[in-house]
Protein backbone atom coordinates (compact mmCIF):
# COMPACT_ATOMS: atom_id res chain seq x y z
CA UNK A 1 0.00 0.00 0.00
CA UNK A 2 1.41 3.38 -1.05
CA UNK A 3 1.25 6.38 1.28
CA UNK A 4 1.81 10.04 0.39
CA UNK A 5 2.68 12.68 2.98
CA UNK A 6 1.92 16.12 1.56
CA UNK A 7 3.16 19.49 2.85
CA UNK A 8 2.94 22.98 1.40
CA UNK A 9 5.72 25.53 0.97
CA UNK A 10 3.14 28.18 2.00
CA UNK A 11 2.56 26.50 5.38
CA UNK A 12 5.22 26.98 8.11
CA UNK A 13 3.98 23.98 10.09
CA UNK A 14 4.07 21.79 7.01
CA UNK A 15 7.60 22.98 6.21
CA UNK A 16 8.60 22.23 9.82
CA UNK A 17 7.09 18.72 9.79
CA UNK A 18 8.63 17.96 6.39
CA UNK A 19 12.10 19.07 7.57
CA UNK A 20 11.84 16.78 10.58
CA UNK A 21 10.67 13.85 8.47
CA UNK A 22 13.76 14.27 6.29
CA UNK A 23 16.04 14.71 9.31
CA UNK A 24 14.71 11.78 11.33
CA UNK A 25 13.94 9.19 8.66
CA UNK A 26 15.71 7.87 5.59
CA UNK A 27 13.80 9.75 2.92
CA UNK A 28 15.75 9.42 -0.32
CA UNK A 29 15.75 11.36 -3.56
CA UNK A 30 15.04 8.89 -6.37
CA UNK A 31 14.86 11.48 -9.10
CA UNK A 32 11.08 11.97 -9.08
CA UNK A 33 9.51 15.42 -9.16
CA UNK A 34 6.05 16.81 -8.45
CA UNK A 35 5.85 20.08 -10.32
CA UNK A 36 9.15 21.81 -9.62
CA UNK A 37 9.73 20.08 -6.27
CA UNK A 38 11.57 16.84 -5.56
CA UNK A 39 9.65 13.83 -4.25
CA UNK A 40 11.43 11.91 -1.50
CA UNK A 41 10.75 8.28 -0.59
CA UNK A 42 10.98 6.28 2.63
CA UNK A 43 10.49 2.52 3.00
CA UNK A 44 8.66 1.37 6.11
CA UNK A 45 9.77 -1.51 8.29
CA UNK A 46 7.31 -3.74 6.45
CA UNK A 47 8.67 -2.61 3.05
CA UNK A 48 5.84 -0.24 2.13
CA UNK A 49 6.68 2.99 0.24
CA UNK A 50 5.97 6.39 1.78
CA UNK A 51 6.52 9.37 -0.51
CA UNK A 52 6.96 12.94 0.70
CA UNK A 53 5.44 15.58 -1.58
CA UNK A 54 5.99 19.34 -1.43
CA UNK A 55 3.41 21.59 -3.13
CA UNK A 56 3.28 25.33 -3.67
CA UNK A 57 -0.43 25.87 -2.99
CA UNK A 58 -2.62 25.91 0.10
CA UNK A 59 -3.40 22.33 1.02
CA UNK A 60 -7.10 22.91 1.64
CA UNK A 61 -7.49 24.12 -1.96
CA UNK A 62 -5.39 21.38 -3.59
CA UNK A 63 -8.51 19.89 -5.15
CA UNK A 64 -8.25 16.42 -6.70
CA UNK A 65 -4.55 16.18 -5.83
CA UNK A 66 -5.08 12.44 -5.41
CA UNK A 67 -5.53 12.20 -9.19
CA UNK A 68 -2.00 13.55 -9.67
CA UNK A 69 -0.26 11.38 -7.06
CA UNK A 70 0.31 7.63 -7.16
CA UNK A 71 -0.80 6.77 -3.61
CA UNK A 72 -3.50 4.84 -1.76
CA UNK A 73 -3.41 6.98 1.41
CA UNK A 74 -2.95 10.75 1.75
CA UNK A 75 -1.57 12.32 4.94
CA UNK A 76 -1.56 16.12 4.92
CA UNK A 77 0.93 17.81 7.28
CA UNK A 78 -0.45 21.24 8.08
CA UNK A 79 -0.91 24.17 10.39
CA UNK A 80 -3.99 24.61 12.53
CA UNK A 81 -5.65 27.93 13.35
CA UNK A 82 -8.02 28.77 16.18
CA UNK A 83 -9.68 31.96 17.36
CA UNK A 84 -8.17 31.50 20.81
CA UNK A 85 -4.67 30.73 19.42
CA UNK A 86 -4.56 27.66 21.67
CA UNK A 87 -1.38 25.59 21.19
CA UNK A 88 -2.48 22.22 19.84
CA UNK A 89 -1.78 19.01 17.98
CA UNK A 90 -4.85 17.98 16.00
CA UNK A 91 -6.02 15.27 13.61
CA UNK A 92 -9.19 15.14 11.55
CA UNK A 93 -10.89 13.73 8.45
CA UNK A 94 -11.82 16.06 5.61
CA UNK A 95 -14.96 17.04 3.76
CA UNK A 96 -17.96 19.29 4.25
CA UNK A 97 -21.28 18.64 5.98
CA UNK A 98 -22.61 21.76 4.27
CA UNK A 99 -20.90 24.62 2.45
CA UNK A 100 -17.39 24.59 1.01
CA UNK A 101 -16.01 27.95 2.13
CA UNK A 102 -12.60 26.45 2.89
CA UNK A 103 -12.03 24.09 0.02
CA UNK A 104 -13.55 20.78 -0.95
CA UNK A 105 -17.06 20.39 -2.32
CA UNK A 106 -20.38 21.29 -0.80
CA UNK A 107 -22.02 18.38 1.05
CA UNK A 108 -19.18 16.04 0.11
CA UNK A 109 -17.13 13.84 2.46
CA UNK A 110 -13.77 12.31 1.59
CA UNK A 111 -12.84 8.67 2.27
CA UNK A 112 -11.46 8.16 5.77
CA UNK A 113 -9.43 5.33 7.32
CA UNK A 114 -10.91 5.19 10.81
CA UNK A 115 -8.13 2.98 12.18
CA UNK A 116 -5.40 5.29 10.88
CA UNK A 117 -7.08 8.30 12.52
CA UNK A 118 -7.21 6.37 15.77
CA UNK A 119 -3.54 5.43 15.44
CA UNK A 120 -2.54 9.05 14.85
CA UNK A 121 -4.53 10.41 17.80
CA UNK A 122 -3.07 7.72 20.07
CA UNK A 123 0.41 8.54 18.77
CA UNK A 124 0.02 12.29 19.26
CA UNK A 125 -1.25 11.72 22.78
CA UNK A 126 1.54 9.28 23.70
CA UNK A 127 4.32 11.42 22.23
CA UNK A 128 2.90 14.57 23.79
CA UNK A 129 2.88 12.92 27.22
CA UNK A 130 6.66 12.51 26.93
CA UNK A 131 7.17 16.25 26.53
CA UNK A 132 6.91 18.99 29.12
CA UNK A 133 4.55 21.28 27.31
CA UNK A 134 2.51 24.12 28.77
CA UNK A 135 -0.72 23.04 30.44
CA UNK A 136 -2.98 24.74 27.92
CA UNK A 137 -1.58 22.69 25.01
CA UNK A 138 -4.34 20.53 23.47
CA UNK A 139 -4.15 17.14 21.78
CA UNK A 140 -7.46 16.62 20.07
CA UNK A 141 -9.49 15.24 17.22
CA UNK A 142 -11.47 17.82 15.28
CA UNK A 143 -14.76 17.45 13.48
CA UNK A 144 -14.74 16.83 9.73
CA UNK A 145 -14.08 20.05 7.85
CA UNK A 146 -12.48 21.80 4.84
CA UNK A 147 -10.83 20.59 1.64
CA UNK A 148 -9.30 19.51 -0.53
CA UNK A 149 -11.77 17.19 -2.19
CA UNK A 150 -10.16 13.82 -2.89
CA UNK A 151 -11.46 10.36 -3.67
CA UNK A 152 -8.73 8.51 -1.77
CA UNK A 153 -8.55 8.10 2.02
CA UNK A 154 -7.12 11.25 3.58
CA UNK A 155 -6.30 12.74 6.96
CA UNK A 156 -4.92 16.08 8.19
CA UNK A 157 -2.36 16.14 11.02
CA UNK A 158 -1.77 19.64 12.33
CA UNK A 159 0.21 21.91 14.64
CA UNK A 160 -1.66 24.88 16.13
CA UNK A 161 -2.18 27.66 16.43
CA UNK A 162 0.40 30.48 15.85
CA UNK A 163 3.79 30.82 14.24
CA UNK A 164 5.42 30.14 17.61
CA UNK A 165 4.02 26.61 17.53
CA UNK A 166 4.11 26.08 13.74
CA UNK A 167 7.86 26.75 13.55
CA UNK A 168 8.90 25.03 16.77
CA UNK A 169 11.28 22.18 15.91
CA UNK A 170 10.17 20.04 18.84
CA UNK A 171 6.58 20.25 17.65
CA UNK A 172 7.57 19.32 14.11
CA UNK A 173 9.56 16.37 15.40
CA UNK A 174 6.63 15.11 17.48
CA UNK A 175 4.28 15.18 14.50
CA UNK A 176 6.85 13.66 12.14
CA UNK A 177 7.47 10.74 14.51
CA UNK A 178 3.74 10.28 15.04
CA UNK A 179 2.98 10.19 11.31
CA UNK A 180 5.62 7.56 10.51
CA UNK A 181 4.91 5.33 13.53
CA UNK A 182 1.16 5.52 12.91
CA UNK A 183 1.53 4.59 9.25
CA UNK A 184 3.79 1.67 10.11
CA UNK A 185 1.49 0.34 12.84
CA UNK A 186 -1.57 0.80 10.65
CA UNK A 187 -0.01 -1.01 7.70
CA UNK A 188 1.17 -3.81 10.01
CA UNK A 189 -2.44 -4.20 11.18
CA UNK A 190 -1.30 -4.13 14.81
CA UNK A 191 -4.86 -3.41 15.95
CA UNK A 192 -5.95 -6.81 14.69
CA UNK A 193 -9.72 -7.29 14.71
CA UNK A 194 -10.36 -5.58 18.04
CA UNK A 195 -11.37 -2.12 16.74
CA UNK A 196 -14.76 -1.04 15.39
CA UNK A 197 -15.20 1.89 13.03
CA UNK A 198 -17.96 4.41 13.59
CA UNK A 199 -19.38 7.82 12.73
CA UNK A 200 -19.90 10.35 15.53
CA UNK A 201 -22.84 12.74 15.25
CA UNK A 202 -23.10 15.83 17.46
CA UNK A 203 -20.85 17.84 19.71
CA UNK A 204 -18.62 20.80 18.97
CA UNK A 205 -15.84 21.33 16.48
CA UNK A 206 -13.38 20.16 19.09
CA UNK A 207 -14.56 16.77 20.20
CA UNK A 208 -13.76 15.70 23.79
CA UNK A 209 -16.24 12.82 23.53
CA UNK A 210 -14.49 11.64 20.37
CA UNK A 211 -11.11 11.89 22.07
CA UNK A 212 -12.31 9.75 24.97
CA UNK A 213 -13.87 7.19 22.64
CA UNK A 214 -10.75 6.99 20.48
CA UNK A 215 -8.32 6.78 23.41
CA UNK A 216 -10.20 4.60 25.87
CA UNK A 217 -12.52 2.30 23.88
CA UNK A 218 -12.25 0.04 20.84
CA UNK A 219 -14.15 2.54 18.67
CA UNK A 220 -12.36 4.26 15.79
CA UNK A 221 -14.15 7.36 14.52
CA UNK A 222 -13.91 7.95 10.78
CA UNK A 223 -15.98 11.14 10.49
CA UNK A 224 -17.57 13.61 12.89
CA UNK A 225 -20.71 15.56 11.99
CA UNK A 226 -20.73 18.39 14.56
CA UNK A 227 -23.74 20.11 16.05
CA UNK A 228 -23.41 23.28 13.97
CA UNK A 229 -23.84 21.29 10.73
CA UNK A 230 -26.77 19.10 11.81
CA UNK A 231 -29.25 21.32 10.00
CA UNK A 232 -27.60 20.14 6.76
CA UNK A 233 -27.67 16.43 7.64
CA UNK A 234 -30.00 14.69 5.22
CA UNK A 235 -30.45 11.00 4.53
CA UNK A 236 -28.17 11.33 1.51
CA UNK A 237 -25.32 13.02 3.37
CA UNK A 238 -25.68 10.58 6.28
CA UNK A 239 -25.39 7.56 4.01
CA UNK A 240 -22.49 9.16 2.15
CA UNK A 241 -20.62 9.75 5.42
CA UNK A 242 -21.11 6.11 6.40
CA UNK A 243 -20.09 4.79 2.98
CA UNK A 244 -16.76 6.70 2.88
CA UNK A 245 -15.56 5.42 6.27
CA UNK A 246 -13.17 2.48 5.93
CA UNK A 247 -14.07 -0.08 7.18
CA UNK A 248 -17.78 0.66 6.93
CA UNK A 249 -19.36 1.22 10.36
CA UNK A 250 -22.03 -1.06 11.79
CA UNK A 251 -23.02 1.43 14.49
CA UNK A 252 -23.27 5.22 14.86
CA UNK A 253 -22.31 7.04 18.04
CA UNK A 254 -24.37 10.02 19.17
CA UNK A 255 -22.99 12.81 21.34
CA UNK A 256 -26.36 13.09 23.03
CA UNK A 257 -25.75 16.35 24.83
CA UNK A 258 -24.23 17.73 21.66
CA UNK A 259 -27.26 17.08 19.47
CA UNK A 260 -29.18 19.99 20.98
CA UNK A 261 -32.56 20.56 19.36
CA UNK A 262 -31.81 17.98 16.66
CA UNK A 263 -32.17 14.88 18.88
CA UNK A 264 -35.53 13.74 17.52
CA UNK A 265 -34.52 14.46 13.91
CA UNK A 266 -31.32 12.43 14.13
CA UNK A 267 -32.78 9.48 16.03
CA UNK A 268 -35.79 9.40 13.73
CA UNK A 269 -33.55 9.44 10.66
CA UNK A 270 -31.36 6.61 11.97
CA UNK A 271 -34.35 4.53 13.05
CA UNK A 272 -36.08 4.99 9.70
CA UNK A 273 -32.95 3.64 7.99
CA UNK A 274 -32.60 0.83 10.56
CA UNK A 275 -29.11 2.01 11.49
CA UNK A 276 -27.91 0.91 14.91
CA UNK A 277 -26.91 3.77 17.20
CA UNK A 278 -25.70 4.35 20.75
CA UNK A 279 -25.02 7.37 22.92
CA UNK A 280 -21.28 7.92 23.10
CA UNK A 281 -21.68 8.77 26.80
CA UNK A 282 -22.74 5.15 27.36
CA UNK A 283 -19.58 3.66 25.87
CA UNK A 284 -16.83 5.91 27.24
CA UNK A 285 -15.54 5.43 30.80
Amino acid sequence: MKTAIIASSKDPAGVNIRSNLIRLFEFKDKGEKFGENEVLEYTTQNNQPVKLYFVNEDLIFAEDIDQKIDADILVFASKHRSKENTPAFTVHPIGNFGGADFGGRENALCPSLAFLLKRILIGLNENFSLLKKEKNFQVTMEATHHGPYVKKPAVFVEIGSTDNEWSNTQNGELVAKTIISSIEKFLAFEHGNCWASTLLIGGGHYAPAANRAMLSTNYAIGHICPKHTLEHLTEGILMQSIDVIIPKPNIILLDWKGLGQHKQKIVGLLDSLKIKHERVQNVIP
